[in-house]
C-alpha cells in the first residue's frame, strides 16, 4: 500500500495518524451457541489474536445492564492486564459531541444548519477554488463540503518522534486545506473532512463565545454526569488508569505511541472510556439530547464514498453519526475514532435500548488487507452485541 493510499484511508477513518491492524483472516464461529456475555469474551479475544496487544469492550443491554470483556495486556514490557475502565483517546468519536452541540444550538435559533461558513467566519474558506459563500453548516458536518483534508501525519517511527508534540492551531489547520482545490462542488460529494470540524468548533466559538471543548462540557458532559470524559487540550498524556497505544510501522517495529499531541488539538482530545461512550451515544439516540427534529435531522443520512464503504459495508453518514447494516435486520448508529494506537469502534440502536463499544490499544500492519481485517473483526464484536444474539436451544 502505497503512503498516498495509507493517508488517504486514516483521514476517511477521522485517524490523525496511519490507522493499521496486523491480521490474518478471522475464523467465523458458528452463531448462536453462546450467551451474549460468552460471545463478547469470544469477539474480544479474537480481536487480540489478530495481534492487537490490548482489547476492552463493553455492552449495555435494555434495563442498563452491563458484559464486560478484555484480553490482552495494557503493556508489552510489563504485561500487566488491560483494564475494563482504562481510559483511551476519544479521537473522532468526538465529532459526534461537536455535531450535537451544533443542533443544540440550531434548536435554541442561535444558529442555522442552512447557515454558510462565511456568515460566520467571513473570508476564513477561500482560495483555489474553495468558497465559504457556498458551504453551509449542514455540509460541514455531513462530510460534504467538498473541502480538501490535509491534516499532518506521520508514517514512520522517526517522524512520530518529530513530530508528537507540535501544537498546530486551527488556523494552521485550515490554511493548510485551503492550499488545495475542492475535492468536489459544495453538495456534491462524500469526502471524511477533519478540518470542516475545526471549522464547527470555530462556529461554535463565534455563536455562544465560549470554544466548543467548554460548551461540550456544558451541554452534554455535565448535565449526563460523563465525569471521565475530558478535554485534555494540548496535553500529550492521558489520566490513569490506562493501556498504552502502539504502532506497528513495519515488520518488528512496534512503538509506543502513547505520548502525543492530537493534531487538531480542539476536536480530537477528549479522553473516555467504554462507560461513558456507551451513556453518551444511548443518551442521543434515546431523545436525551435533542428535540425529535434536530435528532431526525443528524439521522438523515448519504452514502460514503466509495473508499470508505470499504470500511463500512452499506454505511451512510448523516450529521456526526454513522449509520451501518445489522446483520440481523435494521441499522445502527455509530461513529468510530483512532488516533495514535488507539482505534474504537462503538454502535447503538436505533431507540438507544443497547449498546457496544470496543477499544483497542494498538494499531498494527500496514497493508490495506491488514487495515480491513481488523475493521471487519471489531465491527463482528459490535454486530453481535447488538444482535443480542442467544444460545440454541436442544
Amino acid at each position: 500500500m502505497t503512503s498516498a493510499l495509507r493517508k488517504h484511508l486514516a483521514i476517511a477513518l477521522g485517524i490523525v495518524t496511519l490507522l493499521a491492524a496486523e491480521v490474518g483472516t478471522a475464523v467465523a464461529q458458528p452463531a448462536g451457541r453462546l450467551s451474549p456475555a460468552g460471545q463478547l469474551r469470544q469477539d474480544t479475544e479474537a480481536i487480540h489474536a489478530l495481534g492487537v496487544s490490548g482489547v476492552q469492550a463493553r455492552v449495555v443491554a435494555p434495563g442498563g445492564r452491563e458484559s464486560v470483556a478484555t484480553s490482552g495486556t495494557a503493556d508489552l514490557n510489563t504485561g500487566r492486564p488491560v483494564r475494563s475502565d482504562g481510559y483511551f483517546r476519544m479521537a473522532s468519536t468526538s465529532k459526534t459531541l461537536v455535531a450535537t452541540v451544533v443542533l443544540q444550538l440550531d434548536a435554541e435559533n442561535r444558529l442555522s444548519l442552512d447557515d454558510t461558513v462565511d456568515h460566520w467566519l467571513p473570508g476564513v474558506v477561500r482560495g483555489n477554488g474553495n468558497d465559504g459563500s457556498r458551504i453551509t453548516i449542514r455540509q460541514l458536518l455531513q462530510h460534504t463540503s467538498g473541502i480538501h483534508d490535509d491534516l499532518p501525519g506521520y508514517t514512520t517511527p522517526e517522524e512520530y518522534y518529530q513530530q508528537r508534540h507540535i501544537v498546530y492551531s486551527p488556523e494552521q489547520l485550515v490554511a493548510r486545506a485551503m492550499a488545495h482545490a475542492p475535492d468536489f462542488p459544495p453538495g456534491e460529494g462524500w469526502n471524511y473532512s477533519n478540518t470542516g470540524y475545526a471549522l464547527l468548533c470555530a462556529i461554535i466559538r463565534k455563536a455562544t463565545g465560549q470554544p466548543a471543548h467548554q460548551e461540550i462540557e456544558d451541554r452534554v458532559l455535565r448535565p449526563l454526569g460523563l465525569n471521565h470524559t475530558r478535554w485534555r487540550g494540548t496535553s500529550p498524556t492521558l489520566p490513569r488508569p490506562h493501556a498504552k497505544a502502539y504502532q506497528l510501522f513495519g515488520p518488528g517495529s512496534v512503538v509506543d505511541v502513547t505520548d502525543q499531541i492530537p493534531v487538531d488539538y480542539e476536536n480530537l482530545s477528549f479522553v473516555t472510556t467504554t462507560r461513558d461512550e456507551n451513556a453518551f451515544l444511548r443518551a442521543l439516540l434515546a431523545g436525551r439530547l435533542l428535540p425529535p427534529r434536530q435528532l431526525a435531522e443528524m439521522k438523515h443520512t448519504v452514502p460514503v464514498s466509495a473508499e470508505v464503504q470499504q470500511l463500512w459495508p452499506g454505511g451512510r453518514y448523516g450529521l456526526g453519526l454513522a449509520e451501518r447494516p445489522l446483520s440481523c435486520g435494521g441499522t445502527y448508529w455509530s461513529h468510530e475514532g483512532g488516533d495514535g494506537g488507539y482505534i474504537t469502534l462503538n454502535g447503538v440502536t436505533d431507540d438507544g435500548g443497547r449498546s457496544a463499544v470496543v477499544s483497542m490499544s494498538e494499531a498494527r500492519g500496514d497493508t490495506l488487507e491488514h487495515i480491513l481485517a481488523q475493521e471487519k473483526a471489531a465491527s463482528a464484536l459490535i454486530d453481535d452485541a447488538l444482535c443480542a444474539r442467544v444460545p440454541n436451544t436442544p
